[in-house]
């Protein structure tokens, strides 16, 4: 018998309910059914967890109950990011973390840890239990944070200065960072800064003057013997290409493409010699230093979106790769253009990048990453310049192309194989590399190369595997990604997260999703219907998790795959694959390194087979060709 039950504060309600199994759910977990024994007296206890919802009552008959009261166990709501730039002004500092998590006990409370090394302040934001110890905090300092605000207080530190905050009561209170006036150094560390901010304000009018005099001294002894270069137009105030960059370059229809990789040349205009002399692409990487960062910013104009995710929008860029006899020549790239507030994504995507060792056909290149703008301005923008690939990516391919059957198993195995190199702990000539989980696997995070081949891209929400880690450091990677393409596992929040294969299996069963949809776009099965994501006749464009626990939890759905299409016999081991892929349980999945083995093999067969019809018709063009020439030669003889 199921109730709907009424607020937690009406009693009344409660009567009459015995051996009642209560589920609890919250937003951020899920509780196991919590049965209610009463005794002959009927008076029980009922404890509830903050923000909790009750769905049901499900209650047989019996003796009368009271709910004698209510208990409710409150979880701090505390910023968790391992490292944010903070936003400072006076003595107020926001963490500009855009992470969030409840605590996992009661006990543990808000803690914000502030450094400052040179000119670069970072914050470490997280919950933890006061009671335990902390690296390079006061043991006894963690037990005195008990306010609801966060005020720093400093710490011994070896390089650069460290303060630490801690509190508890308020959703977010390690977000705000209160630095007391002489309470804690703060002003101290100012008063460092007194000499550099005076020299700066004084340099620029002193260096003013001398240019002025310098200036004024060669145009009253020189003229010049040329015209001057025509000034160049100022760009627009709106939103536009070049309110990101610091270079504007002549870019596209400057002539024809180069190798076919997107790239133009042209007479470039007249430029610095700073900026022409750039090293060729297969250097780029040795001018990055941390985490891809470049010294200087590269010579790039931004020319028009071509893509908006998540995070980020993806504009095509072309960048200036050198000049050879006078004339400049440029490469085509996509930027991934972050705004300030996805500066943790960006982050992220660049310590995967950093990793010379994810390099491979199937993962997309990547170039470089750059800051631009003021730093703390509203405006500041973080970049990602990555290769270009003008087929774009796979879900809009799919959108407007049917696929052959060999054009299929290339590009499905070309995916495969990228995401198996992310999983393995080994390059493939065997040099020992982090494995990675990409989490957000889906087909419009991944780019087409060409009709046979494609590439991973988007690595915002990816993970590295590092065994070194253990489950706590992973306590945040739980319910990640795009809710289309989440596996059971991780729509039920049940992610195993003492076994890093779980993530791995996680990101099998997003590629058996995105393989289906590429099976549903070739003419392999017959009549091929207009693309439509997996499980698109059955959600909304953009499902939400609910929906989707629904769906493939309660249900158990998966994607239809019609008998019609396992009558091409290629299609039928191609199907068994997705289907094994997809199973309900993790263990049970393939892994990637399976699906590139038997995927090579279908390929394999194929073209083994492509081989031997090929042979067979050119023995029956010969064969006729003899039985044609045999009777007119006989009759050239017999004439002769």
């Amino acid at each position: 018998m199921h109730h709907q039950h009424p607020p937690l504060n009406d009693l009344n309600y409660y009567l009459g309910l015995d051996g009642c199994i209560v589920k609890s759910f919250s937003r951020f977990r899920i509780f196991d059914a919590i049965t209610i024994s009463t005794s002959s007296i009927g008076v029980i206890d009922m404890l509830f967890f903050h923000e909790d919802n009750i769905s049901s009552l499900c209650c047989p008959a019996g003796p009368p109950a009271v709910v004698r009261s209510f208990s409710y166990l409150s979880f701090n709501l505390c910023k968790w990011c391992e490292s944010s730039s903070p936003v400072c002004e006076d003595r107020v500092c926001t963490s500009n973390c855009s992470l969030n998590s409840f605590c996992n006990v009661t006990e543990e409370i808000c803690i914000a840890i502030w450094r400052k090394t040179n000119d670069t302040m970072t914050v470490h934001t997280m919950c933890h239990n006061p009671s335990l110890p902390l690296e390079g905090v006061d043991p006894g300092l963690l037990l005195n944070f008990t306010s609801r605000e966060c005020h720093m207080v400093p710490q011994p530190a070896d390089d650069g200065a460290v303060m630490v905050c801690g509190c508890h009561g308020d959703h977010e209170c390690n977000d705000r960072l209160i630095f007391d006036k002489g309470a804690n150094g703060f002003s101290k560390l100012q008063s460092k800064d007194v000499i550099p901010v005076v020299v700066v304000s004084l340099v620029p009018p002193f260096l003013v003057a001398i240019v002025a005099t310098a200036a004024f001294y060669f145009y009253r002894t020189r003229r010049p013997d040329k015209p001057s270069p025509p000034v160049r137009p100022d760009w627009p105030t709106k939103r536009t290409p070049d309110l990101y960059q610091a270079f504007d370059l002549p870019c596209g229809g400057l002539g024809p493409r180069r190798d076919g990789g997107g790239g133009v040349t042209g007479p470039g205009a007249e430029m610095e010699e700073s900026n022409a002399k750039l090293p060729n692409n297969d250097n780029i990487s040795d001018m990055t230093a941390w985490q891809g960062h470049l010294a200087e910013p590269l010579p790039i104009k931004l020319e028009a979106v071509v893509g908006k995710g998540r995070f980020a929008e993806v504009w095509r860029g072309c960048l200036l790769d050198g000049e050879k006899g006078g004339v400049s020549s440029y490469e085509t790239v996509a930027v991934k253009v972050f705004p300030a507030v996805e500066y943790a994504s960006w982050r992220n995507e660049c310590s995967i990048f950093s990793d010379p060792k994810l390099e491979h056909d199937n993962v997309v290149r990547f170039f470089a990453a750059m800051e631009r703008g003021p730093p703390g301005h509203a405006l500041r923008k973080y970049w990602l310049v990555l290769a270009y690939h003008s087929l774009g990516n796979l879900q809009d391919f799919l959108s407007a192309n049917i696929l052959t059957w060999e054009e299929l198993i290339a590009m499905a195995g070309s995916i495969a194989r990228g995401l198996a190199h992310l999983h393995n702990d080994t390059t493939p000539s065997g040099v020992p590399k982090v494995p990675v989980a990409h989490r957000d696997l889906k087909s419009s995070n991944i780019v087409v190369k060409s009709r046979k081949e494609c590439a991973l891209c988007d690595f915002g929400l990816a993970l590295r595997l590092d065994l070194s880690l253990t489950a706590d450091d992973y306590a945040n990677s739980g319910q990640v990604g795009t809710a289309r393409y989440m596996a059971p596992e991780v729509l039920e929040s049940r992610v195993n997260l003492e076994d890093l294969e779980a993530f791995k299996q996680m990101d099998v069963y997003s590629m058996a999703l995105v393989l289906w949809e590429l099976a549903s776009r070739c003419e392999a099965i017959g009549e091929v219907k207009s693309y439509e994501p997996a499980f698109g006749s059955k959600v909304c464009e953009q499902p939400c998790v609910d929906s989707m626990r629904d769906l493939v939890l309660r249900d158990r759905g998966r994607p239809e795959i019609p008998s019609t299409w396992t009558q091409h016999q290629g299609m039928g081991v191609f199907c068994s694959t997705i289907t094994e892929c997809w199973d309900h349980d993790p263990e049970a999945r393939l892994t990637a390194h399976c699906v590139v083995e038997r995927l090579n093999a279908l390929q394999q067969e194929e073209e083994e087979g492509g081989r031997q019809e090929e042979e067979e018709e050119e023995d029956v063009r010969r064969g006729t060709d003899r039985e044609i020439r045999l009777p007119l030669l006989q009759v050239s003889v017999c004439s002769s």
